[in-house]
């Protein structure tokens, strides 16, 4: 593997575990969650520059299936992104203070829920659809046969995401995705661990669903393609 592949699925793993432990607000403290929201900027920032030559490419050739699913979610994750640092800046009481924002918390706070849900989620989707990449990781780490590599990781893959429908319920995420509650509800009595473990299970919800939609997007990209190629050899 290339050192700069290697250097993106650093970055990439980082800047997951550091989005978990964003989900997990006051309970790690208000100081130590807007830095690590910096870091995750940074971090999201640095992810872009890796991937330059796909960003420069947006306006050139066609849009297929996948390519319109992928684009799609880029760009909703980068408008997450920047309503958070926007939100998190005036919402700041630590590391931003000494620009004295006292206008917008009310818009700032309704936006940054928005935007730390819907962002959770949508990255969650993003990285499901290179989930192949990690296929690929797990396929020359573990020597299994192929079917049976498939089989165990489907089996975990659907026990995941059933506790992670279980997760989205338990955690009211719904809601707070739907701005119905304007505060989230925290259990400070309960492990963090097992805080932690739901927001898991429920990333890999979504990144399941980012994975099967990347597979019928692509599937159908190869149904067009076969289509317009039979078309072809009948004109001819």
């Amino acid at each position: 593997m290339k050192p700069k592949q290697i250097i993106k699925i650093i970055v990439d793993a980082a800047m997951t575990v550091l989005l978990l432990l964003l989900m997990t607000y006051e309970r790690i403290g208000g100081a130590v969650h807007e830095w690590l929201g910096i870091s995750v900027f940074v971090l999201f920032v640095l992810h872009h520059i890796l991937n330059i030559k796909w960003t420069r490419s947006l306006f050139r050739g066609g849009y297929s299936a996948f390519r319109i699913l992928q684009t799609t979610l880029a760009v909703l994750v980068l408008a997450a992104m920047l309503g958070l640092i926007i939100s998190g800046i005036i919402l700041s009481r630590h590391v931003f203070t000494f620009l004295d924002i006292r206008s917008g918390m009310s818009f700032a706070r309704s936006l940054h829920m928005l935007s730390a849900y819907w962002g959770f989620v949508l990255i969650s989707v993003h990285l499901g659809l290179h989930w192949s990449v990690f296929i690929g990781l797990a396929k020359r780490m573990v020597k299994l046969k192929n079917n049976t590599l498939k089989w165990i990781a489907r089996a975990v893959v659907l026990a995941i995401s059933g506790y992670g429908i279980f997760a989205f319920i338990k955690r009211e995420i719904g809601s707070y995705m739907l701005l119905k509650s304007q505060f989230v509800f925290f259990n400070f009595e309960e492990p963090l661990i097992l805080f932690l473990l739901d927001y898991i299970a429920i990333m890999g919800l979504f990144a399941a669903v980012g994975h099967y939609l990347s597979v019928l997007t692509k599937r159908t990209d190869k149904h067009n393609r076969m289509r317009y190629d039979i078309s072809d050899c009948t004109k001819i």
